[in-house]
Order: C-alpha cells, then structure tokens, then sequence
C-alpha cells in the first residue's frame, strides 16, 4: 500500500536486517524500525512495533532467517534451535508465526540462504494470498453497505494488502458506495489508531465507534455486514481474535447480520481439534490502565485513565465458536466452518 505516494511492505528484509513500520507510533508518526539481529526482532514482535497474524508471521520467518545467517558454524544446529524457541515465545496465540518458522526452520537445515530464500517466499505468499482473499470478500459486499471491522486485519497486519480490509479495498476501487464502522477496539485501539488511518489512506468514508456500540447499530439497520481478521483458526473452525470479536459475533447472530472470518490457510491450525485449545494470550494490565495520545507538544503521551490503585485483567484474544461464524474467506474461495469444508482447502 501507498503512504505518501511511496508503496510499502508493513515487513521487508535488507542484508542482515529486518525493516518494519512501527506500529506503535501510528498514527501520529510514521517511522521505519531496523532490527539487526534476532533478539531485537523477537523483541519487536513482542512489544507489537509489528503486529497482525500475518506480518507477525513473516516477521518470524525473517527472524529466523537472521538467527541462520549470524548461527556459528560449529554451533550452528543449537544456536538455531534456540532461536526458534526464542521467537516462538513472543506471541503465543497466532498460528502464522508458527507455520513460517517450522518453514524456515526446516530450509535452514539445508542453509542460511535457503532459510533466506523461504522467508521471502513466506512474505509474497502473504501478499498473494491477501489479494485473492479481497477479490472472494469483495463479492460479498453491495453498494451502499455498511460494513463493521473489529481489531486491524488490514495491510499493516500482513505483508501487503490485508486481509478484512482487502475486501473493502477492492469494493472502494470498483466504485461501490461503502461506510466502514471501525470498532475502536480496547484497549490498544488497533481499530482507532489503525484501521482508521489505513482508511483515511484510502479516502474510503468511515468513523471510529466505541466497542460497546456495535449491537445498538446492528439494531438501528446501519450494518449489512461484519469482516473480522483472525489469528488462529482450529480444526473445527472455532476461531481466536482480538478480545471484542466474540461479543460481535453474538450480536451479529442475534440480529441476522453475516458474520465473515478473512484468513488465509497459514492462519489454520489442523492440530488443534477446537478452539477450546488455543492458548489465549494474556498482557500486561498496564495496556488497560494507561493509554497513549499525543500531547499539545506533539509528542506520544502515556496517561493513567484508570482509578489509582485498581488492577486489571487483559487477556488479548477470545474464541469465537463456529456456529456464530456465516462463512471464512480465504485465498482458495469462501468457506462453511466446519471440518469437512476446512479440510477441502488443504
């Protein structure tokens, strides 16, 4: 996508060094972030300056391929094993960073400039499968819809393009009158800080709305249709998402309102049966305590908005059972979430 007429990648790989747009500063800056080793990868992964189930999975791959290329040939099988664990840990819950690094693990085996090789290859295929995922979803939205996201699964959660906004890019290209509700989504506000600066981007008409406002407009008519990212997707279909998706889901069935997961097939897990075994992330409490703006310096200001003294629980994901879920739209076409249907894709 396009910032300031310049075409980026949200991830890419020079040398030894991995660039990423840092989220973190989005969207009051936008700024690139070098990693020059793996440790520091690890480290921006964890700290969410890369963030979405894509990104974060090409992100491991090139971290990985890092951890090859400055491996000591004499150590070189334990100095990889121990970076592979390492990049494994920072963000339990998405499926994506698994799938590259068991990838790019087995092509280091052969050599560093394979591993090399294989994350790139894992970084277009994101961008591949983005696409063909936006041309299946842009079917199902009509002219003068109005369309609810939850969480960013836009091109800044993948390598290119994204995957729950992919549709509504290509609809916004083919002329099709659209409006975008952003879920604002607590309590790191991806939706308010992200989706919505992606789609400021675009020029696409939108608005930013409280997370507990959802259900009332699903019940005033003003939502057609809900598109939500994933971040792990069990055998059965159950499905892990940004905490909020669930709550979504439970409205959009209540009031006849489909209900589409956007993911490509490296987001599927086929060993784990349900979504009851999906490990759940949970963060620090401070992410719920405080938040952060920009101050009348122009300078990124952290502040408590909590009651003084008060804790919090932060879990980062919940599970959205099949049976709310209308269909997947995913790089091979658009599916039932059941095992049959999940497995016809594979």
């Amino acid at each position: 996508m396009k910032v300031n007429e310049k075409h980026y990648r949200t991830v890419w790989m020079e040398g030894n060094s991995i660039f990423m747009i840092e989220q973190n500063l989005l969207p009051f800056e936008f700024k690139i972030f070098e990693a020059k080793n793996y440790q520091e990868t690890c480290m921006a992964i964890k700290t969410m300056i890369v963030r979405g189930a894509g990104a974060i999975g090409a992100t491991a791959g090139y971290a990985l391929a890092q951890a090859a290329l400055a491996a000591n040939p004499e150590n070189y099988l334990e100095e990889i094993n121990k970076a592979k664990l390492a990049i494994e840990s920072t963000r339990p819950t998405a499926r994506n960073l698994f799938t590259a690094t068991e990838r790019v693990y087995a092509a280091s085996l052969k050599s560093p400039q394979e591993a090399i090789k294989e994350a790139q290859c894992i970084a277009d295929e994101d961008a591949d499968t983005s696409l063909a995922i936006g041309q299946y979803g842009n079917k199902l939205i009509k002219s003068g819809y109005g369309i609810e996201t939850h969480c960013n699964a836009g091109w800044l959660a993948f390598v290119d393009h994204g995957t729950a906004l992919s549709p509504i890019y290509q609809a916004h290209q083919e002329g099709k009158n659209i409006f975008v509700y952003v879920d604002e989504t607590r309590p790191r506000n991806q939706g308010a800080k992200l989706t919505a600066w992606e789609l400021k981007n675009e020029n696409i008409p939108h608005a930013i709305i409280p997370d507990n406002a959802g259900a009332h407009l699903m019940s005033l008519g003003k939502i057609n249709l809900i598109i939500t990212g994933a971040d792990r997707i069990a055998a059965n279909g159950d499905t892990a998402n940004k905490i909020g998706t669930l709550e979504k889901a439970i409205a959009a069935k209540f009031y006849g309102i489909p209900f589409y997961i956007a993911a490509p097939r490296a987001t599927f897990d086929l060993n784990c049966p349900t979504g009851k075994e999906i490990i759940i992330e949970e963060r620090t409490q401070n992410e719920v305590l405080y938040q952060t703006g920009m101050n009348k310096q122009n300078k990124q200001e952290k502040i408590l908005v909590s009651a003084p003294g008060s804790q919090a629980i932060n879990p980062a994901f919940d599970v959205t059972p099949a049976e709310l879920i209308t269909g997947i739209i995913t790089e091979k076409g658009i599916i039932k979430p059941t095992i049959e249907e999940i497995q016809k894709i594979f």
